[in-house]
């Protein structure tokens, strides 16, 4: 019987989601994600080292509010400054980038196009929680063959668990790293294994991604 479930490795993708100096000790510090960043880095090193793609998702919101989660909205609306576009605290962490001298490119990313910033590696702009909800996740996995995403990144219950949603309807393999991830606890990682989320450590996938 085929195991629908189990991780296919070669055709593995990891996306970090929300990991911006806002969510880390800026604006909106997100409890435990500045203390995870090490881990995470590991684990982009393990990934690129296999030659498996990298994809950092994040989040920016501009002046007025008008295109922001219905949660934030009031306060960007009233003049609150959290990942705006080209400042600080939109940026990635330099940790976890692959190289010195990165900037992101915020009118590509908020024209919807995916930056480049080394071999299959890349960064993309969501509006919403999921990855996956009006960017172009879906054409960038299948461009690299991917049958199977790795999650980790910023606040469990909120973006990386509405992205392992979407990426299990659209019959993806599912991972949630969870000591890469921050706010995870026992209760959030079951509920996720109730649809197919494979829980395991950073060690395990460097483990599995190793030759």
């Amino acid at each position: 019987m085929t195991d629908h479930l189990r991780p296919n490795w070669p055709r593995s993708a990891l996306i970090l989601i929300d990991v911006q100096n806002d969510f880390l000790d800026g604006a909106a510090p997100v409890a435990g994600t500045a203390e995870l960043v090490p881990a995470m880095a590991a684990l982009a090193a393990a990934f690129r080292t296999a030659g498996r793609p990298v994809i950092h998702v994040v989040r920016a919101y501009l002046p007025g509010g008008s295109d922001v989660d219905l949660i934030r909205r009031s306060a960007i609306e009233a003049g609150a400054e959290l990942v705006a576009p080209g400042s600080a605290g939109a940026g990635i962490p330099a940790a976890l980038l692959p190289r010195d001298g990165i900037t992101l490119d915020w009118d590509r990313l908020l024209a919807g196009e995916a930056q480049r910033i080394d071999d299959d590696e890349y960064v993309l702009h969501k509006p919403r929680w999921s990855a996956f909800h009006r960017t172009r996740l879906d054409e960038l996995l299948a461009e690299h063959g991917v049958d199977t995403v790795v999650v980790a990144g910023c606040n469990l219950p909120n973006c990386p668990r509405a992205t392992l949603f979407d990426a299990s309807e659209r019959d993806h393999r599912t991972v949630l790293v969870t000591d890469a991830t921050s706010q995870t606890t026992p209760e959030r990682s079951a509920d996720a294994e109730l649809i197919g989320v494979r829980l395991l450590t950073g060690a395990d996938v460097a483990a599995a991604l190793a030759p």
